[in-house]
């Protein structure tokens, strides 16, 4: 059997996406019950020196669909726009980055192994092939957005588990054989 670029990817990626949107719609839930601010929510941080919490999300987007089209143009910059201002607008990018990844077709993603690509950032410029672009820049960063965003909500107080940052997880059906 044959493991994929795209069957190491974009179903785990969908699988995050999923459950980041989950923890943004508890967030914002807590927020509102608690009366916190939603401007407070979204620019919480874990440390001073770390982003917020509304670009840790923002970011889960940037490192799955947006890599791959990074690598589709052969160059991937992170993108430093402010992130969305709001819940809606983070479910937003966050539901733009699921629909990208479910239209991705899996032959077009595999096609790309072994394709140059550059990360750029300023004067940094690093050559990578797709596959170690994707799987050794843009994973780790994925998980560790989605981590963080998890871990910002989890200290301001948000009721999250262990399977709120799991999300739907893709198990093997089971045939029932009797009553």
């Amino acid at each position: 059997m044959t493991f994929s670029l795209y069957d190491a990817l974009v179903p785990s990626f969908r699988q995050m996406v999923g459950a980041v949107t989950r923890v943004v719609n508890k967030t914002e839930a807590f927020a509102s019950e608690r009366g916190i601010s939603t401007e407070d929510m979204l620019n919480a941080r874990l440390a001073d020196d770390m982003l917020p919490y509304a670009y840790q999300v923002k970011s889960v987007a940037v490192h799955s669909a947006g890599a791959i089209q990074g690598v589709e143009q052969g160059v991937f910059s992170p993108d430093m726009t402010e992130p969305p201002k709001s819940f809606d607008g983070l479910r937003d990018v966050l539901g733009e980055a699921d629909r990208i990844l479910e239209a991705l077709d899996p032959g077009t993603l595999n096609a790309m192994f072994g394709r140059e690509m550059r990360f750029e950032m300023g004067a940094r410029r690093i050559d990578f092939t797709a596959q170690d672009f994707l799987l050794s820049f843009s994973q780790p960063n994925f998980y560790f957005h989605a981590t963080t965003a998890y871990a910002v909500a989890r200290a301001r107080g948000v009721p999250l588990g262990k399977m709120d940052f799991m999300g739907k997880l893709r198990m093997q059906a089971i045939e029932s054989t009797g009553p």
